[in-house]
């Protein structure tokens, strides 16, 4: 067995799982409304999902958006118009898709439907400030929210109340037409009111939510901001139906098929991983030495594999990623073990501001690093994960992969 090999090939067949292209036509194939329906696709994956959809429905589809993350866009798509826009933190050109997505859906009627196309990323992809609030505070606030470690769901509660379109609102605002939504989540739990910050579902979170969130993580907001933050969102919405079509619990299920196929015992541990990234990986490699040692909870030759979403609290100015942090954690923990090997992946292939997935270890890598002299404890305290990993050959990239369901994590044992 190769594993490092062996964990690409599993990692692979996890992300083709969950391709858009698939999950969406399987989704439409019986689509009852053929009227007009117009299309509006956000996110890191919107631009496949847009695809898939106008070949499922061809004429069917008078127009329709597409707003994605940069380099995500794979060309034209016949009557839609494509927007790439910055993520995660929103700029310019998301403030200007989200006018043009108003501008098409501001004369829906009744008889009308909008298939809405949602996958992770909307968050910073879809975005109009609500009033008083300028898309600099939303900069802000949410660069803030992601340095001090928030969850998710911590930063989308707040996003929320500061926006036009999320929690809720864009739905609210194109009454009395239909949302239908396919979704492909990468929150854990698959919640819709978070996915995307919710755009065309009810709001669970309330401005107490909000306010307590700012309070908690010390976020310094101007008096305007702060009123912005206590307006309710909507809590039922009558006009909206939505379909998971895609999450990191069907990529763990292909990624144990996988690895039962080359031969490994396998488990899925969790699909719902939420803690630091350093973390993470200490713990991984917790289970990796009680494999090791006593051929536990799995004999090997094993695979365990989690899915989820770390958070990294950044205390340097180092160049990394929440699956870098991870797998280099991880490495200190294995340090000298034999047969081991952990590999960290955005599904998105794209792990914090890095062209870096993320990376793969092994009871070698801290040697390999401190015959290049790096400190790892110095590293993880600067945040610098990527130039620590890239120095040993220790990355994993692949491209944008055109799907996003979170965060893969597969820890190996021969």
């Amino acid at each position: 067995m190769n594993m490092r090999e062996d964990a690409l090939k599993i990692v692979n067949e996890a992300i083709r799982a969950v391709y858009p292209e698939n999950t969406v036509k399987k989704a439409l194939e019986n689509f009852g409304n053929t009227g007009n329906i117009r299309v509006l696709a956000i996110g890191k994956a919107a631009w496949r999902m847009a695809k898939a959809a106008r070949q499922s429905l061809e004429s069917h589809i008078s127009e329709g958006i597409v707003i994605t993350k940069y380099k995500h866009s794979m060309g034209e798509i016949e009557g839609f118009k494509i927007f790439e826009a910055g993520h995660p933190i929103p700029d310019k050109n998301t403030i200007e898709a989200t006018k043009r997505v108003l501008d098409m859906v501001k004369d829906l009627k009744r008889e009308d439907m909008l298939l809405f196309l949602v996958s992770g990323g909307g968050s910073s992809l879809f975005e109009l400030p609500a009033e008083s609030v300028e898309l600099e505070d939303l900069i802000r606030i949410t660069d803030q929210l992601l340095r001090s470690g928030a969850t998710i769901f911590e930063i989308n509660a707040v996003r929320k109340h500061l926006s036009r379109v999320k929690g809720g609102r864009f739905a609210e605002a194109i009454k009395p037409a239909m949302i239908f939504s396919l979704v492909l989540s990468d929150v854990l739990g698959d919640r819709l009111d978070t996915i995307a910050s919710g755009p065309a579902y009810p709001d669970f979170t309330t401005s107490q939510d909000a306010l307590r969130i700012i309070e908690r993580y010390d976020v310094k907001l101007p008096s305007r901001v702060l009123d912005a933050l206590k307006k309710e969102t909507p809590k039922s919405l009558e006009n909206v139906e939505a379909m998971i079509v895609g999450s990191i619990s069907k990529a763990c299920e292909a990624a144990k098929l996988a690895a039962k196929q080359l031969g490994y015992n396998s488990m899925v541990l969790t699909t719902a991983l939420n803690c630091e990234a350093r973390e993470a990986g200490t713990f991984l490699s917790a289970i990796a030495r009680e494999i090791v040692i006593r051929d536990r909870p799995v004999k090997r030759p094993c695979v365990i594999i989690l899915g989820g979403e770390t958070v990294v609290r950044v205390k340097g100015s180092g160049l990394g990623g929440r699956n870098q942090e991870l797998a280099l954690s991880a490495a200190c923990g294995i340090w000298g073990l034999n047969n081991v090997v952990i590999a960290s992946v955005a599904t998105d292939g794209t792990d914090g501001p890095t062209d870096a997935a993320g990376g793969i270890v092994d009871g070698e890598t801290v040697d390999r690093l401190k015959e290049k002299g790096i400190d790892v404890a110095e590293v993880l305290n600067y945040n610098d994960s990527y130039h620590a990993l890239a120095a040993v050959e220790s990355l994993l990239r692949t491209g944008p992969t055109g799907t996003n369901v979170g965060d893969l994590i597969i820890l190996m044992c021969e």
